[in-house]
């Protein structure tokens, strides 16, 4: 049995070196953060940087002004220089405008980007965009089809959960004809001054934030307590595309305990339902999803291209091979904690 509890205490130090790709000249003040997290720091004059990360796997982002960002996956200690590639002036300076482009992007979609991207819960609708002029709205009339990207990273403040969110938006895009949307992005987040007070409503929100999240199922699949914890997880029947079956998730069909590295790694055939039974779906969820009113439990679907690997904190890989619906698609930004948060 993997005991996350244990293992998440221990600490590692990552070290490294950022310079210019062409001269090798180090590049100081360059930004260092492990996406979705607190967790970051600068180089110094020579271009070395330190950072002390819990035990576990982090996608390390590297940036520098007037530079393309390089984003790594780390467990221990870069060992090579990381160089980064100047951007070409004239691809900077230069800004074309696509014909799909909404004018009045903001005013027309504005609040719909904001339901599905921030979210709708009590938590989420408290998380506001300080800099919406930062978004361009791209509108596709024959695949029926609306596009959001982002001229600079997102600047989002949440006052329930404590944080201040720093939001790189790849892309948003919302498919009207089949209702479905997905955005990639990275997060950094930093943690919002407050007294006593307000840090213990922060403290009770985060708390109810954790509980039923996708972060505590993660932590919860490796320290193998998913069961006490209130999760149930049922597979797809072989020759039914609605009936699902109860299994045990640690079967050896479905997950290995990977000794060497700390990590687990799960794979399922089919898509799973998992069931999260101490918590009941907020009112607004069973408004939109049109559900029963009585609807006790939280339930999400996954489906796995391929087997994904999860480590002692929760980090797992690939993420582009984890498809999800039901209820954790409904939580969105407004509703994550960043995966360092540590639950009593």
């Amino acid at each position: 049995m993997m005991v996350w509890g244990l293992t998440a205490q221990a600490q590692y130090t990552i070290t490294g070196r950022v310079v210019d790709s062409a001269t090798q000249e180090p590049l100081a003040r360059a930004s260092i953060f492990c996406q979705g997290t607190t967790l970051g720091t600068t180089t110094d004059a020579d271009g070395y940087f330190q950072l002390s990360l819990r035990n576990g796997g982090y996608d390390l982002t590297i940036s520098y002004a007037g530079y393309l960002p390089q984003v790594l996956r780390v467990q221990e200690s870069i060992n090579r220089p990381v160089a980064l590639i100047k951007k070409e002036n004239a691809l900077t300076e230069v800004v074309i405008k696509s014909s799909n482009e909404v004018a009045d992007g903001w005013e027309k979609y504005g609040d719909f980007f904001q339901k599905h991207f921030i979210g709708e819960s009590n938590l989420a609708k408290t998380c506001t965009l300080r800099n919406p002029t930062a978004l361009r709205f791209l509108f596709y009339k024959k695949s029926n089809r609306l596009k959001v990207v982002a001229d600079e990273p997102l600047q989002l403040v949440h006052p329930a959960l404590g944080y201040e969110i720093r939001y790189q938006l790849d892309s948003f895009v919302y498919y009207y004809n089949t209702q479905y949307f997905l955005y990639r992005g990275y997060s950094f987040y930093t943690e919002l001054a407050g007294d006593d007070s307000l840090r213990s409503v922060w403290k009770r929100n985060r708390s109810s934030a954790y509980a039923g999240s996708r972060l505590q199922f993660m932590h919860n699949y490796y320290d193998s307590t998913l069961e006490e914890n209130g999760w149930v997880i049922d597979l797809l029947n072989e020759n039914s595309d609605s009936k699902f079956s109860k299994i045990d998730p640690y079967d050896t069909t479905y997950y290995v305990v990977v000794d060497s590295t700390e990590e687990i790694e799960i794979d399922f055939p089919r898509k799973i339902s998992v069931t999260y039974k101490k918590k009941v779906p907020e009112p607004e969820y069973l408004r939109s999803m049109k559900l029963p009113k009585g609807t006790p439990y939280e339930i999400s679907y996954i489906d796995l291209k391929y087997s994904i690997v999860i480590r002692p904190n929760g980090y797992f890989y690939n993420q582009s091979d984890w498809v999800q619906q039901g209820y954790w698609v409904w939580k969105n930004v407004g509703d994550q904690l960043p995966t360092d948060y540590e639950p009593d």
